[in-house]
């Protein structure tokens, strides 16, 4: 049985005591963001198990055991304990926990925590140091605060799906959970900044935030274009709504993407590919928009007379921002991932040794020496720290008052 991974650490958040009764994609993001800073991070579950350990296909792994690579995604780093916190036994444990805890992170429906005996009020009591991370769907109150929260629904309903996809027409939804994963990034970061709030104050804080809310706070210039100009904005394809010529774009055997933007990278633009940086229609920034699908169909017509490497490797000298459109087994295999510590190696208790996608964040001490964490621990079994949990209980006095 794994123990105790508190000595096995290093990172700017070690010490730091997580618990993660949250499931799925949101809390769990969230709370895997602050393992990887070094936090020790205690994954509370139910005695059947995040459902995500049933999300597949695909499943890895033996037949009469299949392993979910969606639940790889989001736990690496953390440890698994069971408790039926309907039980008066396991809720007591819950309770030790709680004292012995610098964050507890949930997603739960509005009002389901307080249910189980364990609302805010109660958590402060008992431990008033506590860092409470709570996320939910469309918010904790609002005359939609109760709606349950799924990514897809809640990238309709703020507004993302409106944006994406090919035309207005075809509202799309992006190709990864993203409510959920910016809901995690958001409630991430909302504990840091409670946590260096409690070493002036001495207090935890209650840090809430949603899906609703990661979606409507990556906005951004499109937000804007309806609260201050009422302007509605569309989906427009590859094709940046603002500025031109900036997307994706079809060479002689397949796609590229360019970005241009302003006049002097334009006039460098066009000379690499022989347009006329002169051309009236395309000479200011507001006018290479107005004139969109023409300078388009220019550009295109161009870069049909040479394959994409090509056209990318001139771009390239000529100081044009440009790049390819890569696969996942391309991304994973490129050399500038693998430079930047993007997967990691992990030994599984089933699988083996496995690759997981790692954390986008490096820390290096200013003469260059790795002050992150030194190695990464597989996503935890259901149960695997059960025993050497409540043993860390029962050696560890309760730190919260």
């Amino acid at each position: 049985m794994a123990g105790p991974m508190t000595n096995e650490v290093r990172g700017p958040l070690d010490g730091t005591v997580v618990l993660d009764l949250s499931r799925a994609l949101a809390g769990p993001h969230a709370a895997m963001m602050l393992a990887d800073m070094g936090a020790r991070v205690i994954k509370v579950e139910t005695p059947t198990g995040d459902e995500s350990r049933g999300w597949g296909p695909p499943f890895v792994g033996p037949e009469d055991d299949p392993v979910s690579t969606y639940y790889l995604s989001a736990n690496r780093n953390k440890e698994s304990i069971r408790l039926d916190l309907k039980t008066e036994a396991d809720s007591a444990t819950l309770a030790a926990l709680v004292t012995r805890a610098d964050v507890l992170i949930e997603n739960f429906r509005p009002g389901v925590l307080d249910r189980l005996g364990f609302p805010v009020s109660r958590l402060a009591e008992i431990n008033p140091r506590l860092v409470v991370l709570s996320i939910s769907g469309f918010g904790h109150d609002g005359p939609e605060g109760g709606r349950a929260g799924y990514d897809q629904i809640a990238q309709g309903e703020g507004g993302l799906m409106s944006l994406t996809g090919p035309d207005p027409e075809h509202p799309t939804k992006v190709g990864v959970p993203i409510a959920d994963l910016l809901a995690g990034m958001n409630g991430a970061f909302g504990v840091a900044t409670a946590l260096a709030s409690r070493e002036r104050t001495g207090r935890g804080t209650v840090v809430r935030t949603s899906l609703l809310a990661a979606i409507v706070g990556v906005h951004a210039f499109q937000g804007t274009r309806w609260t201050v100009a009422a302007e509605v904005p569309r989906a427009s394809g590859n094709h940046h709504p603002a500025i031109a010529p900036y997307g994706s774009f079809r060479a002689a055997d397949g796609m590229i993407q360019a970005a241009v933007g302003n006049d002097q990278q334009w006039r460098v633009f066009a000379v690499c590919l022989g347009l006329d940086p002169e051309d009236l229609r395309f000479t200011t920034p507001r006018l290479r928009v107005d004139h969109r699908p023409e300078l388009i169909d220019a550009i295109e017509e161009r870069l049909a007379t040479a394959p994409a490497d090509t056209w990318l490797a001139r771009l390239d000298e000529a100081g044009v921002p440009s790049g390819r459109i890569r696969t996942l087994d391309e991304v994973y295999t490129w050399d500038q991932t693998l430079s930047q510590g993007l997967l990691i190696d992990v030994d599984h208790p089933t699988l083996g040794r496995v690759q997981l996608p790692g954390p986008p964040l490096r820390f290096e001490t200013p003469d260059g020496e790795p002050a992150g964490r030194a190695s990464h621990r597989h996503p935890p079994l259901l149960g695997e720290h059960d025993a050497a949990v409540r043993a860390w209980l029962d050696d560890t006095p309760s730190t919260s008052q």
